[in-house]
């Protein structure tokens, strides 16, 4: 009697659950949405020119959906891969200046704060000495 093995993966996370066909639950849906477009826009295009214009019509309109399905990277599907280089390159701005706040400069920033407090009660001081005496004078 010859013995079977079945390979086991390492990382049981990675393995998916095949619902028909060996095919996932995503790519079947994929798979029919494509079949959905493609065959019909096959039987247009052919109305309108050659049986391979029309292939290749259908080929191009079916494309998405099989990317859809089956293109996957770092455990993404192609809409959140595509929703993270898109708001990565076209939506965030390109430079992120660096920006630190430590102790010492928020002390820095506290002495300067201070110093301006300082200066605006000396004159409010200076100008109320000033009104007194001004008062003082015209009596």
């Amino acid at each position: 009697m010859a013995a079977s093995y079945i390979s086991v993966p390492r990382d049981l996370t990675k393995v998916k659950n095949k619902v028909m066909f060996n095919l996932t639950k995503r790519q079947l849906i994929c798979f029919s949405l494509a079949a959905l477009v493609g065959v019909p826009s096959f039987f247009l295009l052919k109305l309108i020119g050659s049986t391979s214009m029309a292939a290749m019509g259908m080929m191009v309109l079916m494309m998405p959906f099989f990317f859809l399905a089956m293109y996957e990277k770092h455990g993404q599907p192609l809409e959140v891969f595509m929703g993270h280089f898109i708001r990565a390159n076209f939506i965030r701005p390109k430079v992120r200046p660096y920006k630190t706040d430590n102790y010492y400069s928020a002390l820095i920033r506290q002495a300067q704060a201070e110093k301006e407090v300082d200066r605006i009660v000396k004159i409010s001081e200076e100008r109320e000495k000033k009104r007194v005496c001004n008062a003082e004078k015209s009596e």
